[in-house]
């Protein structure tokens, strides 16, 4: 019998009628679930009248999601309920356009790949962060190949200025460098969710830690240095020592959803100048005892970093709007199962009075 403790289960009470069981989420493929639970590894469907036609707005799950199943032994089983997440990490949909994707949940250290060759980019380093920082969980800056940049003392001092109290470590998977370093954070029944772009090196990483081949790799182009994309579906993986892994395919482009929270802890540098300005209501122009025009002027702040700021803040801008939208997608979808509902009955009633029953 599998213990779902060791699987970061935090034993939260939940208020739910009926004789279910509890599981997690390990891969999601399309519309067909993997639960693990106390009878295995099951195959498993959302529950339709609860998922898609349901009044209550339920959490559609994701990898690393504790849910409810109603279960079944001869076939799949059906998931009716999210629990309550303690992590989570979102973006814009790019299949939608709009809307919110949750990529993993219930997750304790954030993992974030880049690679030391030609995929350098702390731009892309600085919104991995943002939304890291968001999710709820600790992000650790993870320098992947190596043995691919043996001068590469001035890229890590350039993440270490720009991933601001973020532990910086560079790792080879092919060679074994510095994989010992992530030990402290591989710990039994903590959870860590790998996150980068596609090709620095992710599955390569998972093999490495897993002991083996468990995850298609491919090689570099030697054009740019950039690998290829490879994993085509997240999953949660189980290592030997009892943590757990969440691999995820490499995304090209991170629309941001909500980063209100996570801009701050980025940007901690650039937020802590903003609170020295001589007027609250500093637009960081042309007023006089502005902290941000000081630390331009002298320095101490790149303007790189501060436009990245200024950009990733338009984008934080937009989070109401976007939850005002959710939240009108959810009434809507509450309105039509209410539509719905109400025409059955209606239909009902009439073959009823006309005797057709």
């Amino acid at each position: 019998m599998i213990d779902l403790r060791r699987l970061g289960y935090n034993e939260q009470v939940v208020d739910i009628e009926g004789d279910y069981l509890l599981g997690r989420i390990v891969a999601v493929h399309r519309e067909l679930y993997k639960v693990i639970c106390n009878s295995g590894e099951r195959d498993a469907v959302l529950k339709a009248s609860i998922y898609h036609h349901g009044e209550a707005g339920e959490i559609f799950p994701t990898v690393g999601d504790f849910v409810l199943i109603d279960y079944n032994a001869s076939g799949s089983s059906r998931i009716v309920k999210t629990l309550e997440r303690k992590s989570y990490f979102s973006r814009k949909d790019p299949d939608v356009g709009r809307g919110e994707q949750v990529v993993a949940a219930n997750f304790d250290y954030v993992f974030i790949l880049m690679s030391l060759n030609h995929d350098f980019n702390l731009k892309r380093l600085e919104r991995y962060l943002a939304a890291s920082w968001q999710s709820g969980a600790i992000p650790v800056a993870v320098l992947t190949k190596a043995d691919l940049a043996p001068n590469y003392e001035d890229l890590v001092k350039q993440v270490a200025d720009t991933a601001i109290g973020v532990e910086v470590i560079v790792i080879s998977s092919k060679t074994g460098f510095g994989l010992e370093n992530l030990n402290k954070f591989i710990q039994h029944g903590k959870t860590i969710v790998c996150l980068g772009s596609s090709g620095v090196g992710k599955s390569s990483l998972v093999n490495a830690l897993l002991g083996e081949d468990c995850m298609k790799t491919s090689g570099i182009r030697e054009e740019d240095s950039k690998g290829h994309h490879t994993t085509t579906h997240r999953q949660l993986l189980f290592l030997e020592n009892g943590a757990m892994l969440i691999d995820t395919p490499g995304m090209r482009e991170l629309g941001m959803w909500d980063i209100t929270t996570g801009l701050g802890e980025t940007f901690v540098d650039i937020e802590g100048l903003i609170q020295q300005c001589k007027f609250s209501d500093c637009t960081h122009h042309n007023e006089p005892g502005c902290a941000i025009n000081e630390a331009l002027i002298n320095g101490d702040l790149l303007p790189t970093r501060w436009q990245s700021y200024l950009k990733l803040q338009k984008e934080a801008a937009y989070s109401d709007n976007k939850a005002l939208y959710s939240q009108r997608v959810k009434e809507k979808a509450k309105s039509n199962a209410k539509f719905i509902k109400q025409k059955k009955q209606a239909r009902n009633k009439d073959q009823y009075n006309k005797g057709d029953f």
